[in-house]
């Protein structure tokens, strides 16, 4: 038996995108940067960049998750590592699709702790049991989210796209 599932669509993904953004202005806290966890952070951070008018932003690649609930022992930060030099100032906001067992946006967290004024972290969704609790979170779920952008296999491999 298939587990339920969350199905997100693209028009959720504006939904969502523009009222986290709206949670984060109505919290009077303005980020200076938006540092986007690839792969599924950066429609979050783009949607966030937009409507809080927020131009620069960053993206940090981490693997994590390599198919549906399967995942490496720990994340990894992949290459190429963003520099947060002359930034001891700034206000950065985390953006990700799902904060599911905490572990990768601890990672981040802990990457610019020190090199940052401050940081703070907005997702989609947060699951119950993650390790790490967002500042900002449009949705709460504990079933797998399909989301658009990983619905579909990739084309060329046949490979699951989750």
């Amino acid at each position: 038996m298939t587990p339920e599932r969350e199905i997100m669509t693209w028009a959720d993904l504006g939904t969502g995108g523009r009222a986290l953004a709206q949670v984060v202005h109505d919290d009077g806290w303005r980020p200076d940067l938006i540092l986007g966890i690839a792969r599924g952070g950066l429609l979050v951070a783009g949607a966030l960049s937009y409507a809080l008018g927020v131009k620069n932003v960053y993206t940090m690649n981490v693997e994590f998750y390599t198919g549906i609930d399967q995942r490496l022992e720990v994340p990894m930060i992949l290459p190429p590592v963003p520099e947060l030099v002359h930034l001891d100032t700034a206000r950065v906001l985390i953006a990700d699709d799902v904060a599911d067992t905490g572990a990768t946006l601890e990672l981040v967290k802990e990457f610019c702790a020190g090199k940052v004024g401050e940081v703070r972290s907005a997702v989609l969704y947060e699951k119950p049991w993650t390790t790490f609790n967002c500042e900002y979170v449009w949705r709460h779920s504990d079933r797998w989210i399909t989301f658009p952008w990983s619905a579909e296999p990739a084309i060329g491999d046949g490979g699951a796209a989750e």
